[in-house]
């Protein structure tokens, strides 16, 4: 069993802030890597942040240099800081491992949270 419970979205003007945490049970370790993902209306997921189990970091170009995933191991939390948002920037955001956790043979996502910045 496996459960990915992400929060902390919202509505924010350009040039805010918002710092997204999701909460990991079941299977999923302090191994395995982790990242954030978001899928825009019309648009594929696509993976913005990668945390390995070590705490090496990855970004995507779009979000490099605003934002900042991190994980607590010790709590099975991880993070995703995200500053100077711009409107781009609003999609439905997924934590998960990467790659994302399979079961049965398809991918498993949790409900995601909806990050909207208005211009």
């Amino acid at each position: 069993q496996v459960q990915l419970v992400e929060s902390g979205g919202g509505l924010v003007q350009a040039g805010g802030s918002l710092r997204l945490s999701c909460a990991v049970s079941g299977s999923i370790r302090s191994i395995n890597n982790m990242g954030w993902f978001r899928q825009a209306p019309g648009k594929q997921r696509e993976l913005v942040a990668t945390i390995t189990s070590g705490g090496s970091t990855n970004y995507a170009n779009s979000v490099k240099g605003r934002f900042t995933i991190s994980r607590d191991n010790a709590n099975n939390t991880v993070y995703l800081q995200m500053n100077s948002l711009k409107p781009d920037d609003t999609a439905v955001y997924y934590c998960n491992t990467v790659p994302p956790w399979r079961i049965n043979f398809h991918d498993y996502w949790g409900q995601g949270t909806q990050v909207t910045v208005s211009s």
